[in-house]
């Protein structure tokens, strides 16, 4: 097997033009464990962690610019974490430790699992990714680049060079439900963000869908029952709120959940959420 160690984005360009079946690694938490368990074959690997370009990251006036191998610690933590605090409350929830000082948030688009913790804050925020290659650069919403259970839709010879991240003036929140409180995979999630000055509130749900999941009709109907003045929520209105949520779902049976418990968990996240960045009003 060959082993290259990429120094630039453009040499990155070069090794995939020569051969697009190499296999890109980064902080490998999901790649290895496929190697591991002979998952996946591979003939070729490009190691990207040294790609100072994608170690980055900069605040661009309303947005942020994050390179694809920034880790889940450095998301969690610092100036990132006070710009975008619902990236930050879901790269806490990932793995042990050792796993967020490895882990990458492209790393965890790339693998495209429906239970990927950044995906939902990420869609929630309407957030971008630039997808680079010898030939060309492109950008692509997240329910554009996941398009199934663990399919995405790259070409061979492209990687995720950065994602481009809105900051909201309001409020943020990230929950998630598991069996235990750490290190644990989702059963289902949800990511709600709100911006004052646009009106706005995004909600996007984890692990109740082949690909990323937005609740379009549940964020209409509860921005019409919102005072953002006194940010407050009418009180009368919230079950029907969650109902919309829960419809929005489509979880199925595995041997992490049922589909029955997956969408009532989902409808009480939002609740949860929307009554930590909401006063209950009249």
């Amino acid at each position: 097997m060959d082993f290259l160690i990429a120094s630039s984005t453009e040499n990155l360009c070069n090794l995939l033009a020569e051969d697009p079946t190499r296999q890109l690694l980064a902080g490998g938490t999901d790649f290895m464990v496929e190697v591991n368990f002979r998952h996946r074959d591979i003939s070729g690997v490009i190691a990207i962690d040294r790609i100072k370009e994608l170690k980055q990251w900069r605040h661009d006036g309303d947005s942020v610019l994050i390179g694809s191998c920034v880790t889940y610690k450095e998301i969690e933590q610092g100036p990132l974490s006070a710009l975008i605090p619902a990236l930050a409350q879901s790269a806490r929830t990932i793995g042990s430790p050792q796993i967020r000082n490895a882990g990458t948030i492209g790393g965890n688009l790339a693998t495209a699992s429906p239970a990927g913790d950044m995906i939902p804050v990420l869609l929630a925020l309407g957030a971008e990714v630039n997808v680079r290659s010898k030939s060309k650069v492109r950008q692509l919403r997240i329910d554009e680049l996941i398009t199934g259970v663990k399919v995405n839709s790259l070409s061979e010879d492209e990687f995720i060079e950065s994602i481009r991240v809105p900051v909201l003036s309001g409020p943020q929140e990230f929950l998630k439900v598991g069996p235990r409180n750490a290190m644990v995979i989702s059963v289902t999630s949800l990511a709600m963000v709100t911006d004052i000055e646009k009106k706005y509130i995004g909600i996007a749900l984890g692990s109740v869908s082949a690909s990323p999941c937005r609740s379009d009709e549940a964020e209409y109907f509860i921005s019409q029952h919102i005072d953002w003045d006194s940010m407050t929520v009418q009180s009368d209105v919230i079950e029907n709120f969650e109902r919309l949520v829960k419809e929005s779902a489509s979880p199925i049976d595995d041997h992490r959940s049922s589909s029955s418990y997956r969408t009532h968990t989902v409808g009480v996240l939002a609740r949860r959420a929307l009554l930590r960045i909401f006063r209950l009003g009249i």
